[in-house]
This record gives C-alpha cells, structure tokens and sequence, in this order.
C-alpha cells in the first residue's frame, strides 16, 4: 500500500510529493494529462513562496532564470505596491513562467526517487477507517491503487474533492477577461494602460513574448469558455490603447472568469486538499499559484509525521484551522481587486482614483498590502494541545500548550513581548551556526531548536542549565521525535521585529515558528 496518493502534477502537487519524499514517506503522483503543458498559466512567484523554496535550498534556479520586479499590483491600480521594502531577502515578484516552475519541481520530485505517472485519470476515490482507495483510468486499462493518505491537488474541477462529497460554495462567473502571449514590436511604456474602455497589463517574458491580461466592456460578458481569437485580441487592446502595439506571432490566447470557491472544509478523513482543488478565484494580483505551494508547504511536514507515526492524525486538523482562513483571505481580496481592475464604470474609476492616491500617500497602507500580497504577513494562531489534537483557538499571538500553531491566521508578525508562536519566521542571520542564516538550516526539513546568544557565546554546542533542558524536551513533544530536531546555538546578525531578546526558539519544518521561550536577560 502506498503512504501518499497525490493526484495532480502541477506545481501543488509537485511540491508536496518533493516534501514527503524528502523525509522518506512512499508517494505516488498520478496525472491525467499525458504531458506538461507548454502554456503556464501563471507567472509570478511571491516573495514567501521564494522563501519556501529557500528553505529547500532550491530558490536558486529559480532567482537565477527567473525575472524580479521590485512592485506588484493591487486590482491593476497604476499605483504599484512597493515590495522592496518588505522584511526578506526576496523584496520582489519574481516573473516566471509556471512551466518552468513545474519543470523544476519535479526534478526535485524525480531527484528524491517520486513517481509521476503520465495520462493516469483518477476516476473516483473511496475512503475507510484504515486508507483510501484510488480507481485510475491508464493507458493499459483501469485500476486501483491503495494508501493510507490521498491527497487532491487536482485543480479547481477536482475529481478528488467531488469523490470525498465536499462542498465547493462560492460564486459563479460573472465577469470574463482575456489573456494573449503575444509578440510586441513596440510595447508600451507602462506596466498597465486603463480607462473607461476598460484595462489591461503587460508583462515582458524572458523569451520575447509579452503577456496582455485584462478585460473591456465588451470582453467581460463572453464565456470563459468561448475560444479568443487573435483579432478579438487586437480589437480589445485597440479599444483601451488606440493601439495593438505591433501585435504578432500569436503563442497562446485564452479567457479566464471571476468564479470564487473554497472548499467547506480542506480535510475529509483521509482526504485533503490543496491548491486550486481547495481554492479558486480571478487571477489577480498572481496569488493562486503560490498559496497552492504554500498549502503544500504546510500540508507536507504534518503528512509526513503522520504516515511515520510521529505525530497522531489529529495533527493534520490544523491544516485546514491553517490554511482555510489562508484561502478565505485570498478569496476576500482578489473579489475587491476584481472590482477595482475589471469594472470600468465612472464610479469604480472614481474608486480606483481613490485608492491609487491612498497608495501613493500612506507608505504604511501600501506595506499593509504588499505584505498581505505576498503572503510575509501570514501568521498562525496556537491552537493545539498535547495530544496534537486542534483545540480551541488561542489570542493571537498567544501560545498554547505546546505553542504549536494550529487555529486561524492572522496578519502581521509579534512585537514586543509577545510570543512569536504561529509567526513566520525571517531568514535569521546567525553567527556561529553551521549556516550563516536560518532557511539553509531547513533543507532536510526538521524542527530547527535555536539557542540565541545575543551575547557573542555561540561556540558552546548546546547551552546549558535546567532551562536547555526543558526547551528539549518542549521541543521533543512537538517534533515526536528527537532526531527530528537540528538544534543550534548561534549569536543573530541581523534585526526583524520581535525578535530582539528571544533565547530559544522551535522553527516548524514550513518556516513559522512553533514555540519559543522567555525572553533574554541579556
């Protein structure tokens, strides 16, 4: 019997098969599609998402292929937020195509022994106390592969989701746009054209192409599902610019709607969800691709301690007391920004002037949302006991037993004296460690147990006395196990808000901190 079924091969996927993998729990991915396609629907990588990766050590390729933009965008508002002053080492959007993030991926998966099996259909899935049962439709006929876990990665029309009988509430489309890779022999000077005729945004590929996305008065009302032409195409971009800007050479063309739906609940049993299965919404502001790998992210470890006995199966409660609020939010923003970018009547321009000049005039307003954005303002509220079972939501901020997150999010990090348990902790430099920050302290995808010394000791192994011990042993409790701790003593180099004066700290494997101790009396 496999551990792990994960149907679906994209980038969600790919991720959390690469994270089970990488601590040795059995995995297989099955995909119905009998190749990858060579149109990426996405194209931005989030400043979190990048420091996911990090914390593998494969942002790498990534940052070296792929293009940064110091900005993002809020509903297309010609007003950009302004990235480069958020507290990370990837202060930027990253531009890169979504197949060149799958292709990466899954030369991890390939490169931790996973298996992706091509043009394999899941047709149906059945659940008992013990495992879950998987009905594939392959190329040499139908069968059923067995697990303990499956997990649904399989987009927003997931076989997986309807197997389980899980509710997809939400709203239909009511609002279409378009999208074009085109070539363009003189492309405009600007990031975004908009007006009453309607907007749309330009991105530059790395291979010549741009992309066109956005919608008209004309565009919203057609079908999402009715092919675009390339002379529909110029015709859009012609009534917003006066202008095709030399259009040509066609790549790609497609439309896409407003339609947002969550799933009522991210766990049946033994079936989860993640991704685009969980979650749909209008692509704005490039947010769905990386709130997939960040469920996968936060999914993967506590899988993992599951299939390995190191953890009881109520551990994977918090994943959806996690990441739903997570999916909500993203939900509640990309409704707004689709108001604001795809509706061009004298009122929403009048609330887009707004806006743009509540921007431009309050940088703690713009902060607020690139931070939200990017997803650097996530933080989890404590809410597991002991046991592991999810219990009742703490204050924000507050730790529960174990301190281990596990009941909501809230955004923002913890200042002051309050603790960091829940918050997503920053690539800490530190002297003296192994590494000369935190993330590379990640890569094998254990708890990370710091002693800080703000004092300048960071040679000693392990500092000493009663209070080492018992953070162990808090340590251990949390982890379920003790090799799945890297403890290290180290002298932080750098400042991030909350963090001056914390002696011990627990980081989780996905990078948000777990427990931490008192502060220091240094």
């Amino acid at each position: 019997m496999n551990d792990v079924v994960v149907v679906g091969a994209g980038p969600v996927g790919l991720l959390l098969a690469a994270e089970l993998r990488l601590v040795g729990v059995g995995v297989t991915v099955i995909e119905r599609a009998a190749a990858r396609s060579p149109h990426s629907k996405a194209l931005t990588l989030h400043p979190r998402s990048l420091e996911v990766l990090a914390m593998r050590g494969l942002a790498g390729p990534f940052v070296r292929e792929g293009v940064p933009v110091p900005t993002g965008h809020y509903g297309g508002l010609p007003v950009r937020l302004d990235f480069s002053v958020l507290d990370t080492r990837f202060p930027y959007t990253l531009v890169l195509p979504q197949l060149r993030t799958e292709q990466l991926l899954e030369e991890r998966l390939r490169k931790l022994g996973g298996e992706i099996r091509w043009e394999h259909r899941a047709l149906e899935v059945r659940q008992d106390a013990d495992g879950a049962e998987v009905d594939v439709a392959g190329p040499d006929g139908t069968y059923t592969l067995r697990a303990a876990w499956v997990v649904g990665c399989d987009g927003a029309g997931s076989t997986v989701r309807g197997s389980a009988g899980i509710d997809f509430p939400g709203t239909s489309a009511t609002t279409t746009g378009f999208l074009g890779d085109v070539v363009l022999d003189v492309p405009p000077s600007v990031p975004s054209v908009d007006n009453e005729h309607g907007g749309f945004l330009v991105v530059p590929l790395a291979d010549g192409h741009h992309r066109i996305a956005g919608t008209t008065g004309e565009s919203h009302a057609i079908p999402a599902d009715q092919p675009l032409t390339f002379d529909e195409l110029r015709r859009y971009v012609r009534q917003v610019a006066g202008t095709d800007f030399g259009m040509r050479a066609p790549r790609w063309l497609s439309r896409f709607g407003n339609a947002s739906r969550q799933a009522a609940r991210y766990r049946d049993g033994r079936v989860l969800l993640a991704g685009d299965a969980a979650h749909m919404h209008m692509p704005m502001g490039g947010q769905g691709l990386n709130v997939g790998l960040q469920d996968a992210f936060n999914l993967g470890w506590k899988l993992a301690a599951v299939c390995q006995g190191r953890a009881p199966e109520g551990l994977l409660d918090t994943y959806h007391a996690e990441r739903h609020p997570v999916g909500a939010a993203l939900l509640e923003n990309t409704r707004a920004q689709t108001v604001l970018g795809a509706t061009h009547t004298a009122d929403v321009r009048a609330l887009r002037s707004v806006f743009g000049r509540l921007l431009a005039a309050h940088p703690a307003v713009n902060r607020q949302f690139a931070g939200e954005l990017s997803a650097l303002d996530v933080a989890y509220r404590p809410a597991v006991g002991k046991s592991g079972e999810a219990g009742e939501t703490g204050e924000p901020g507050e730790a529960g037993e174990t301190g281990e997150p596990g009941g909501g999010v809230e955004r923002g990090g913890a200042g002051g004296g309050r603790s960091l348990a829940g918050t997503r902790a920053p690539d800490l430099g530190l002297a003296g460690a192994p590494e000369p920050s935190l993330y590379p302290l990640l890569a094998d995808g254990r708890f990370v147990l710091l002693h800080l010394d703000p004092g300048g000791d960071a040679g000693r192994a392990t500092p000493d006395g009663p209070g080492a011990a018992d953070a162990r042993a808090t340590a251990e409790a949390i982890a379920g196990s003790p090799d799945r701790i890297r403890t290290v003593t180290a002298r932080p180099t750098t400042a991030h808000d909350g963090w001056a004066g914390r002696s011990t700290v627990l980081v989780r494997p996905d990078g948000h901190v777990a427990w931490d101790g008192a502060l220091s009396s240094k």
